[in-house]
């Protein structure tokens, strides 16, 4: 065997020896040592992630084209170890309590795996890889949405999800079985040399996307979204807003990219119409949600639609905007879920209701949940107003003035809810029972900066955009 081959793998080698290194330290390390499993957790997998930015991968294929490195799914992994890193970072507090302070290395070490699989699927270079990487995601983050087990809300999102995981997961595999008897191979560039119109590859395709769709949330395939956002303890919420979503974005557009590129005609208007729809039932049932969890659920739902104007430009300028808009979408959804989760860690409070006034008693948790919706909103100057702008001008660049028009519509009604909970924090009174002044934990405090830094920076450094775009330019 060529084990030169593992060197187009450095970021997967590494994960696993964090891996390995975590589970024999919760194995074996006395109960005084574990208490700074938090910190060395945190510390090895921040090394990681500084590595993934700064090292040097070669570009190539490897095991006979299974798996594919080049500089844009060096990128893809980079923002998806980012947010995994705040992530961990977040649920310090929420593993110090009495109920999960023991499984602090089950939560690391399942993470882990999830993200080794969406590595695999973004570097997959042949269909059955994606779908061994998809699998290794899903299966364990159904464990991570029922952590708290005796919890009757958890347990009813980890059994909700791994339903419907294993129901996309058949859809996938039948449709792949279609592409596989029409075209004769399973990797990428073989089936876009041999790609023809004809009713087994289109039905083939269609399953393939609405496997894809279920991880996604588009709209009619996201009912699992709000009852598993809710359910799931507050991390393995934003893990699965942000990095799972991430994921499987970057895993379909480079399908959609290289694989079905030549079959537009039929994706492109099954994409036009998902976009639309998913976009404004997000935004029409997040209005009338009272759970704040359940809120950025909905929320999420139609950032997904946002997601997709980059996918149907079907060019490298889409393809930029959709790697740039994952880059801005990971600071601003998880600065509202850091400080959703140091509220809930030390009120249990999960109402939007509850927030009411909550400027008066935590005014630096206040200011950055303003930020992040303001972000999430599109509100300029922030970054989510530019990596909205970067959607919008790739998808209009391909004459979708109409597509475009009825996204700007749906912004402006995401803008009416976003703004509920801005009047809840600053201008409705606090409740008898309001949310009291509240310490953050210092490892969620570093989070938050991290975050607020990203919203506030990320949009004014010309340099990420242009960077991103030349790499996708290139391919």
């Amino acid at each position: 065997m060529d084990f030169s081959n593992f060197l187009y793998m450095q970021q997967e080698m590494s994960l696993i020896a964090i891996f390995v290194f975590l589970l024999l330290y919760d194995i074996f390390c006395s109960e005084g040592g574990k208490r700074w499993f938090q910190s060395v957790g945190c510390l090895l997998f921040a090394a990681h992630t500084i590595y993934g930015l700064f090292c040097s991968v070669p570009m190539g294929e490897a095991f006979g084209g299974l798996y594919i490195s080049s500089e844009m799914t060096v990128v893809m992994k980079n923002i998806l170890n980012i947010a995994v890193l705040i992530v961990f970072m977040q649920s310090s507090a929420w593993l110090q309590r009495d109920d999960t302070v023991h499984k602090r290395g089950e939560f690391f070490t399942i993470t882990l795996v999830t993200l080794l699989g969406m590595f695999l699927m973004i570097s997959a270079g042949n269909f059955m890889m994606l779908y061994i990487g998809m699998e290794t995601a899903s299966l364990p983050l159904a464990c991570l949405a029922a952590f708290n087990k005796y919890q009757e809300k958890s347990a009813e999102a980890g059994m909700k999800y791994i339903l419907m995981s294993a129901f996309s997961s058949a859809i996938m595999l039948f449709g792949l079985s279609f592409l596989y008897g029409a075209l004769g191979t399973m990797y990428f560039s073989d089936m876009n040399a041999l790609m023809q119109s004809s009713p087994m590859v289109i039905f083939g395709f269609v399953l393939f996307f609405v496997g894809l769709a279920f991880k996604i949330s588009l709209v009619p395939f996201h009912l699992w979204t709000a009852d598993v956002y809710e359910g799931s303890p507050t991390p393995v919420t934003a893990y699965l807003s942000v990095v799972s979503k991430g994921a499987a974005a970057f895993a379909l557009i480079f399908a959609i990219y290289h694989v079905f590129s030549s079959l537009k005609d039929i994706w492109h208007p099954i994409l036009w119409v998902l976009s639309v729809v998913t976009i404004t039932v997000g935004n029409l049932f997040a209005i009338r949600q009272k759970d704040i969890k359940r809120f950025f659920a909905f929320s999420s739902i139609s950032q997904a639609g946002y997601i997709l104007l980059g996918i149907i430009a079907g060019t490298a300028q889409g393809m930029t905007s959709v790697v740039y808009y994952v880059l801005v979408y990971v600071f601003s959804n998880l600065a509202v879920f850091g400080v959703i989760s140091a509220i809930e860690d030390q009120s249990g409070k999960v109402k939007i209701s509850d927030y009411n006034g909550l400027y008066k008693s935590n005014p630096r948790l206040s200011f950055v949940m303003m930020l992040a919706v303001f972000s999430l909103g599109g509100i300029p100057p922030l970054a989510g107003f530019v990596s909205k702008f970067f959607i919008f001008a790739a998808a209009a660049a391909q004459g979708e003035y109409l597509l475009v028009f009825i996204a700007l519509l749906n912004t402006v009604v995401s803008l009416f809810y976003y703004l509920l909970i801005i009047k809840a924090i600053f201008i409705n009174e606090p409740e008898a029972d309001a949310i009291s002044p509240i310490k953050v934990e210092i490892f969620n405090k570093s989070s938050l900066v991290i975050c607020s830094m990203g919203i506030l920076l990320v949009g004014l450094a010309s340099c990420i955009y242009e960077y991103i775009g030349k790499i996708s330019f290139g391919m």
